[in-house]
This record gives structure tokens, sequence and C-alpha cells, in this order.
């Protein structure tokens, strides 16, 4: 009587079958886009302790303090080296990938990248002990290699568990942990919480916690659905890992769909950068996926974390205020994050603070309405759409409309690759 007077919710309806796949969303999260967003924000709020810390450490190795543009240029060093391991990190992941591609790419890729930020996590903390500055740096540019790692594989993962019909609710959850990133760092780097000069290490330090829990829960999933049925062939597998994920029910469709993948993947294929460029059927795929990465990186949000004490400072903020302030545009980022979609990065601070001030962010809008117009007229909305109906819309604009029908099922089937768990 009592559960017919309080049916269940119709969120508790919709969450309860596919209990599985969100927590795996939340496991790869927490190791994925996560840590990228919490290193771009904390690393702002010890930037006073870090400079006094290398200046100290100086004086009490040569006897003489450092000139304070060099102590900047350290600092400046420190920041951006996180973005030099970023690139390195992302370039070794693709060619990891498409050499493991039949082998046990997903876990022994993000093991190895968890591993990599638990000791980058233990050169932060050990930092100040050791009295070296340049632990710092070897931490920034680990943190950066396992990030350029985890950037890869979280979205493409998250999307072959994801259902049809949830593929675009899913992939929007990387923008919301790499926000919830920002946030956290931004809040648990207050100088009421570990941004104080006793425990600045430990804040640095502290990402190697999501590592850890991802290191441990991971194996605990299963393997993709796609991976299982085209690359291993064993349809068993992939539907007990689609009930696991999606709950009971019919997901024959979808089962459809992946079975439609496999009969146009006769061969796995590595294409080379060139290659990749002249084939005509990824032309379109390649200028979106250019414009959009292009925006994500020039867009200007970076340049507010990376820097937000000298922004704030120059706008006359009070110093105390300047944390309090940053906190309100991590919060205002999260938010638009979870409500929209997000887009993040920065110029250099040359470029920022020396030659145009605060007229550099009218670069930023200018990038934003260009790519906003080109992606508003060129993208195919994808919503709802199985991955063969995505490459028929590229192949309009690839081919033509006229042309459409004829190469329809001319695609490249070489270009088609699934990751392992």
């Amino acid at each position: 009587e009592t559960d017919s007077l309080f049916p269940a919710s119709r969120t508790d309806t919709f969450i309860q079958p596919f209990r599985g796949l969100f927590q795996m969303i939340l496991v790869l999260g927490i190791g994925g886009s996560f840590p990228y967003g919490f290193h771009i924000s904390v690393i702002n709020y010890p930037s006073v302790h870090i400079r006094k810390f290398i200046n100290e450490t100086w004086i009490e190795r040569h006897g003489s303090p450092l000139h304070p543009e060099t102590i900047m240029l350290l600092w400046s060093f420190i920041v951006s080296v996180y973005g030099i391991g970023g690139f390195l990190g992302s370039i070794c992941c693709g060619k990891y990938q498409t050499e493991q591609i039949n082998n046990f790419f997903l876990v022994e890729c993000q093991m190895c990248t968890n591993l990599i930020m638990l000791v980058a996590a233990l050169f932060m903390a050990f930092s100040k002990t050791a009295k070296s500055f340049e632990m710092i740096l070897v931490g920034r540019f680990l943190y950066g290699i396992g990030t350029g790692f985890s950037l890869n594989i979280h979205p493409q993962y998250v999307g072959e568990i994801s259902p049809k019909k949830l593929r675009g609710f899913t992939n929007s959850t990387v923008a919301v942990f790499l926000t919830l990133g920002k946030l956290t760092g931004q809040v648990i780097g207050l100088r009421e919480i570990l941004g104080s000069e006793a425990l600045w290490p430990w804040l640095l330090a502290s990402s190697g916690l999501s590592a850890l829990v991802q290191l441990v829960t991971l194996p605990f999933f299963p393997d993709s659905p796609s991976y299982l049925l085209i690359q291993k062939g064993n349809e068993e597998a992939c539907r007990k890992a689609i009930r696991k994920l999606w709950g009971e029910g019919d997901h024959q469709a979808e089962i459809d769909d992946i079975m439609k993948e496999k009969v146009t993947m006769t061969s796995t294929k590595t294409l080379r950068v060139l290659e990749v460029i002249k084939e005509r059927s990824l032309r379109w795929q390649l200028y979106i996926l250019m414009t959009v990465m292009t925006t994500l990186q020039l867009c200007g949000i970076n340049a507010i974390y990376f820097y937000s004490f000298e922004v704030f400072h120059t706008a006359k903020f009070e110093e105390y205020l300047i944390p309090y302030v940053s906190l309100g545009v991590g919060l205002c980022e999260c938010l638009s994050s979870i409500l929209y979609s997000y887009i993040p990065y920065s110029v250099s601070h040359f470029c920022l603070q020396d030659n145009l001030g605060p007229f550099c962010f009218l670069i930023f809008l200018g990038i934003l309405a260009l790519s906003a117009i080109f992606i508003y007229l060129y993208l195919p909305e994808t919503k709802g759409k199985s991955i063969m109906e995505i490459k028929a819309e590229f192949n309009k604009l690839n081919f033509g409309k006229k042309e459409t029908s004829v190469t329809e099922n001319s695609f490249p089937k070489e270009q088609l690759f699934c990751t392992k768990l």
C-alpha cells in the first residue's frame, strides 16, 4: 500500500536500468577529465608560496637571491610544462592505441596513466622536504603526460559503452568532470584548506587520490560491447556487458547497429597522418575536429585559471579576495558545463599582460564567434544517431548529395576502432 502511495519517480525509473553505466561513467570521469581540470586551476593558488620556495631554495644553494624576472620565468615554466607533458602524452597515447588496437589497450594504458599520476603526486608531496623546486617541474610534467593519455581514453570509451539514445548525454559528462576538477582544485586550494604555505605540497599531490580510486575500481567493470563484438567476435560476452551496463531489456537494436559496423570492417589498418589528411571520406570530419579543438584551446578561459592572481590583482582586487573571486569563476563554468556545454584554453602570459592588456580577450571573442558560425553551418546533428548514420551525414559533406548513394558503403573499412577495458 505504501508503494502505491509513493510510486518510484520517473528519474529513478530512468536511472535504475543504467546504474552500471552511470557507475562506470563516474569511475572514468574521476581518472579521466577530472584531473585535467584540477591541474589547470589548482596551480594558481600556491603560486606565491612556490615562487617564495624557489627563491629560498636558490639562496640556500648559492647564497644570493634570484632576480624577480627569473623567478617569474621559472614559475611560468612550471605552469606551462604541464601543457608540454600533455602534448607528449597525447602523441604517445595515439601511437600506443594504433599499435595495441587488438590487445589490452584501455586497461594497460589507463593503469599506466594512473601509475604515472601517482608518481607525479609523490614528486609534488616531497618537493618541499627535499628542497627541490625541480621536483615540482618533474611532477607537473608527469601530470601533463598522464592527462594527455586520460583525455584521449575517457571520451572514446564513454562513447563506446553508451547506448545510442544516451550517447550525447554521456559524452557531455567529459566536460562536466573537467569543470568539476577545476572547481575542486579551487575549493581545496583555498588557504583555509590546503592552500597555506605549510600544506601547498599536499595540495599539488592531492590529485593522486583520483588516480588511486580509478586504479582500484576500473578492473571491476566490463569491456565495451563494441570491442567484445567487433574485435573479439563474442556476441554472448557483448550481451552480458550490455546487460551489466544498461540493465535487462531488449537491446537488439543496439546490437544490430554494432553488427552493421562489424560488417563494414573486414580489416584493421592504421593510416598515417598524411594518408588521413588525403582521405576524402574523412575531409569534413577533420575540418570540424580541428575547428572545435582549436576553439577549445583558444577560447581564453584557461588564461583566467592559470594567471587569475595576476589578472585580478591588475584589476585592483584585494589580495585576500582573489581566491574567492576565482572560485566564483569556477562555479559559473561548472554550472554552464552541466546545463549546456563547455569550451576551454589560453594564449601566452606575455600576450595577456604585456602587449594587449585586457584587450587580449577580444582575440578570444573573435575566435569563438567564427567557430560558432562554422559549427552551426557544418556540424551534423548526432543526437540519437548510430555511428553508421553519422557517417552517412558526413558523406553528404565529403562527397556531395549526388554521390552519397554511391559512396554510402565506400567509407574506408579500416577506420573503425574499438577499445578494450
